[in-house]
């Protein structure tokens, strides 16, 4: 009988210590997290934030609680749902690395002053701005790879601005 209680008790200690590092482990780990701001200085238009075929925002922060990828723009009265005739900013930002843009591939096309995005609380200072139809820093064509802005840091937020 001593044998066997021996062995319970140490059998004990070892799901004791298990349970001790399981729950220390967990409280280690941060969830994802990642915020889209909008800034509107046209005077008019309402920002729109699609994920997943859902307008999410109409010019409010929008958080998500782990990755994801979406598409925003300034709803002038033009744009169709997925912003075609508008310049739009696709993103995907997800931990560790984000990918961000601006799109005017046909039927997407620029209609207002300017559009504008940057990194926030990671990558600060990086991102793109267009000014004009033929702007350098936005995808014309499938091709034009130098119009993504990528972020290597976990949890980064995005501004968006019209008319900046």
């Amino acid at each position: 009988m001593a044998l066997h209680l021996s062995s319970y008790r140490a059998n004990s200690n070892l799901l004791a210590a298990m349970v001790v590092i399981a729950c220390t482990a967990s409280t280690a780990v941060r969830a994802e997290s990642h915020l889209v701001r909008f800034l509107n200085r046209c005077g008019t238009g309402t920002p729109q934030l699609v994920v997943g075929g859902r307008i999410v925002s109409t010019g409010g922060d929008f958080v998500s609680n782990g990755p994801f990828a979406a598409i925003s723009y300034l709803q002038t009265g033009q744009c169709g749902f997925n912003g075609e005739n508008c310049a739009t900013v696709e993103m995907d930002l997800a931990n560790p690395t984000s990918f961000a843009d601006i799109s005017l591939i046909p039927p997407h096309a620029f209609n207002v002053g300017s559009v504008s995005f940057r990194y926030f609380a990671g990558c600060s200072g990086f991102g793109a701005t267009c000014a004009s139809a033929d702007c350098s820093t936005a995808f014309h064509t499938p091709d034009d790879q130098q119009a993504i802005v990528q972020c290597g840091n976990s949890d980064v937020n995005l501004l968006i601005e019209f008319c900046v």
